[in-house]
């Protein structure tokens, strides 16, 4: 399974084998929603795409070329820089700009308190809704963000919004990121994700929130592999629904 997506001009070069679905998972910072989604996509056959990526790539490279984030239009021309490419697994999980390869720059943890500010610029979010439905419909995908069920696409055949407490979302990240769950590090990661939490669902452009017909699953306590296989599950079932409602429409 191969892709590129350039976020002006995504490819849409895929294979026939792809199941023909859309899932959709929402959810706050680190409720695992990136994690889960690249597990059940490898498992499904589907392509996979964190959206998040996107904003962080274009808070990253705001910064660097000298853009205020809350300049919207700005911010907004960079789109066609970034690169989404696959990895080793065919999903879309990696970020280029200019031909390099800058993931791991644009996950930094300086990235996490920039991104809000970029993400609620109406003209961010509107540049980057087309590229994010242009790439859902190249073939079956899951695409994570924090609008995705809501606004991006509000069709999806499978919509889930995945959730957690803030102490354990820090605790979480903090684990990622080799630190004690029970410093001040965390504490800080903790205060940072409220924060946001804050600012993503009480923004005007697309707030966090579950879509009214998302599966909200709350994952304290759930180890991942459990909520991977629950969404997989779900997803099977909106999979097995669809073939037969085709059957069935074929028969009458």
């Amino acid at each position: 399974m191969t892709a590129t997506a350039r976020a002006g001009t995504p490819a849409r070069r895929v294979t026939a084998a792809v199941p023909d679905v859309r899932i959709a998972i929402d959810g706050p910072g680190s409720s695992g929603k990136s994690s889960v989604g690249m597990a059940a996509a490898l498992i499904l056959g589907l392509r996979f795409v964190d959206t998040g990526l996107l904003y962080r790539a274009l808070a990253w490279l705001a910064t660097r070329r000298g853009i205020a984030l809350d300049d919207g239009p700005g911010v907004a021309a960079l789109a066609p820089d970034v690169e989404l490419a696959p990895d080793a697994d065919g999903r879309l999980a990696r970020v280029r700009v200019d031909g390099r390869d800058v993931t791991r720059s644009v996950r930094a943890a300086a990235v996490d308190r920039m991104v809000s500010e970029v993400a609620r610029q109406p003209d961010v979010r509107t540049a980057l809704v087309s590229v994010q439905r242009r790439l859902a419909a190249d073939a079956g995908i899951v695409m994570v963000g924090r609008d995705i069920g809501t606004v991006v696409l509000p069709g999806a055949d499978l919509k889930v919004y995945l959730d957690a407490s803030a102490a354990e979302r820090a605790r979480r990240r903090a684990l990622e990121r080799g630190l004690d769950p029970e410093g001040p590090e965390t504490a800080a990661i903790r205060a940072d994700l409220e924060r946001r939490d804050a600012v993503d669902s009480g923004r005007a452009i697309a707030p966090l929130r579950p879509a009214d017909d998302a599966i909200v699953l709350v994952t304290d306590g759930m180890p991942f592999d459990v909520v991977v296989e629950h969404v997989v599950e779900l997803a099977r079932a909106r999979l097995a629904a669809a073939a037969a409602d085709g059957v069935e429409g074929r028969g009458r």
